[in-house]
């Protein structure tokens, strides 16, 4: 009975802070018939703001980090994000009634980070006392931007050979699949998608964003210009996704068990991928039991931040309402809860 209170409980606590708020509230002016809305390029702008104030945090957290000490669990991280971006391809985007687009937007979402979950982690862990790497803040962006950029990739993919088996259909030739140069059409599919998600302007701007946090030294306009803007810009965002996402919560209804299912089981099956590359990692370079427990915290957690918008941007056609709704309705406050187990697991495997 304590273990629902205290579900209940976090469950209430999220639905209060800002991100998911706003959200709500979107979707109440939208249930209501308001007429409110926000002009396209107001959205544009709102959206390249948030990604390069992302950016540019992760990459000054690269800037400041042992790179030495960092390299293992940052390739670890990134190997995880775009894992948990596979397991998902397999699992949810499968599922009956499930649209393959909407289950890799959710994946994504539940590759990249919170940083509000890594925040948590963090403060359990110093009134714990156990101690971390300093540099842990920034495997965010390794783990973040390889899962995104996956999933985007994934969708785009699988859209492109939906529409070329429509094609295929329509006119009797075969684009892709069977034999002959198809081989080649497929690796030029995936080329071509690669580089048109790095040149998409979500990704554009996470990643020069991140570019200038390492190769620049923008910390002066990153902190007083990006910094006090972003919490501001991002309830916008979410009004406006909560809005979105109630014109299409009808499309949700049918398969919200299968959202149900992936958001309450994947964020133990995705930490527990984390807390095994930790462990890793702890026996290639003696990465702390501390850093261990964020890993799979990292791991464990779905995005509320980068995540939300760079989805929006890049693949509008998925619904926010589930993807929004599953990481931070549901695997937010399970990652969350989560946190106790790695910091007892991490003590039984290598001590703290």
């Amino acid at each position: 009975m304590d273990i629902i209170i205290t579900i209940a409980s976090t469950v209430l606590e999220q639905m209060q802070k800002p991100t998911l708020a706003f959200l709500i509230a979107g979707m109440m002016l939208a249930a209501l018939g308001s007429k409110f809305e926000i002009p396209d390029p107001v959205y544009k702008f709102i959206v390249i703001v948030l990604l390069l104030k992302v950016g540019m945090g992760a990459g000054i957290s690269i800037r400041q980090a042992d790179l030495f000490s960092l390299v293992v669990p940052a390739i670890g991280a990134a190997v995880v994000g775009i894992t948990i971006v596979l397991i998902g391809s397999r699992t949810l985007a499968r599922l009956k009634g499930v649209s393959q687009v909407d289950g890799l937007a959710t994946a994504g979402l539940f590759g990249a980070v919170s940083a509000s979950t890594l925040a948590a982690g963090m403060a359990i862990l110093d009134d714990e006392g156990i101690a971390y790497e300093g540099f842990i803040g920034a495997l965010y962006p390794f783990m973040d931007i390889a899962a995104l950029v996956t999933a985007i990739v994934l969708a785009k993919m699988a859209t492109a050979r939906k529409a070329a088996a429509g094609n295929t259909m329509a006119d009797g030739t075969m684009t892709l699949g069977g034999s002959g140069k198809a081989p080649i059409a497929e690796a030029g599919l995936v080329r071509g998608i690669l580089v048109e998600t790095f040149r998409s302007p979500a990704i554009s701007a996470l990643i020069a964003g991140l570019a200038l946090g390492v190769l620049a030294k923008p910390d002066s306009v990153f902190d007083s210009f990006y910094e006090p803007l972003f919490r501001g810009l991002l309830s916008i965002l979410m009004l406006i996704m909560g809005m979105e996402a109630w014109a299409r919560f009808a499309e949700l209804r049918k398969v919200a068990h299968a959202y149900i299912l992936y958001g309450i089981t994947a964020p133990i099956i995705h930490g527990m991928l984390g807390f095994g590359v930790g462990v890793i990692a702890h026996e290639l370079t003696g990465f702390s039991a501390g850093g261990i427990v964020l890993l799979s915290v990292m791991a464990a957690s779905s995005s509320d931040i980068s995540g939300p918008p760079t989805m929006r941007a890049a693949l509008p056609e998925a619904n926010s309402s589930a993807y929004v709704g599953t990481s931070t309705g549901l695997g937010t406050p399970i990652a969350i809860l989560s946190i106790p187990l790695f910091i007892a697991l991490a003590e039984i495997v290598v001590g703290t």
